[in-house]
């Protein structure tokens, strides 16, 4: 039986953040239980419960394996941890970013497609997670491989260049980034003798290959970034869209909760959450808007059995 634990659930700059005063980050630096924190977006995931694999290392991610006894050091020994490999589902910082507080001397492997291993090859700081220690593996795209017990499929979705390497020129208020399906954001499909888990923390649309892929599926972990598609823009927060930054929203037309529509998936939840979503709030018209369509929202900590 695979066991997953979501190490965090929000998207990049957590919740609150640590420059925003918008109204939901300040309830949650106030302690309102119904505005609970959330790091930036990682899983751990493990078919034996001694050998862990992530899914991405988010910038939080020493907080995270403090937060986290599954993850801490087993007693006798004076260096030790069941992580064992990371797999990344793209490049961007809020990724690859916690590779850095892996960088102590511990063996472990980093898979990923060429994109995002291009990203950690050409930024000369990601040297100090040793490759002689740390091999850097090319993820197999749509074909399951066994990682640490652990079957996975890794399969490209919808998705855009990370937004420190997008093109000079591209206008913030574009309609839509160029999204390509060359392995820039990834799916990863996690099975371990029981059921199948989809984790998808960022998605640009919908396709009927993704579709095909997802039907029928026991869990899905799937980008829940924004509510609405302007959302950045109606808060002040920023300039773009979400389709604009790679994200598809929550509702509207083409958003998740109609592209779910029909697909029979057992059990469905929102990672990646951005800081001004206001599904954050467990008592928002939102939330119960997501709740009545059979949605989800992550938290830090929480534990799925698949």
């Amino acid at each position: 039986m695979l066991r997953m634990i979501v190490l965090g659930a929000g998207a990049g700059g957590g919740f609150p953040q640590w420059n925003s005063a918008g109204p939901g980050c300040l309830r949650a630096r106030a302690g309102d239980p119904a505005a609970l924190p959330r790091t930036q977006a990682s899983i751990a995931a493990s078919a034996d419960g001694e050998r862990w694999v992530l899914v991405n290392a988010s910038p939080d991610l020493r907080s995270q394996i403090a937060a986290t006894p599954a993850l801490h050091p087993r007693p006798g020994h004076l260096r030790h941890s069941p992580i064992s490999a990371v797999l990344l589902t793209g490049g961007e910082v809020d990724a690859i970013m916690g590779l850095l507080h892996l960088r102590e001397r511990h063996a472990f492997e980093i898979w990923g497609a060429p994109p995002a291993l291009s990203v950690l090859e050409a930024n000369p700081i990601f040297r100090a997670v040793n490759a002689a220690v740390v091999p850097r593996r090319p993820l197999p795209l749509g074909q399951e491989f066994e990682v640490m017990g652990l079957r996975v499929t890794a399969y490209a979705v919808p998705g855009k260049v990370p937004l420190f390497a997008e093109e000079a020129g591209l206008a913030d208020d574009a309609a839509m980034a160029p999204v390509a399906e060359d392995g820039e954001a990834l799916g990863l499909a996690l099975s371990a003798g029981g059921g199948t888990l989809h984790v998808i923390p960022g998605c640009a649309m919908m396709t009927p290959a993704l579709r095909q892929r997802l039907a029928g599926a026991d869990c899905v972990l799937f980008d829940g970034t924004l509510f609405t598609d302007d959302e950045m823009i109606r808060t002040g927060a920023g300039p773009k869209t979400g389709r604009r930054m790679g994200h598809m929203p929550m509702t509207g037309p083409g958003g998740t909760l109609q592209a779910f529509e029909g697909l029979g998936v057992r059990r469905r939840i929102f990672l990646h959450i951005n800081n001004t979503n206001p599904a954050l709030l467990a008592d928002s018209p939102e939330r119960a808007h997501l709740a009545a369509a059979g949605w989800e929202v992550a938290e830090d900590g929480m534990e799925i059995f698949v």
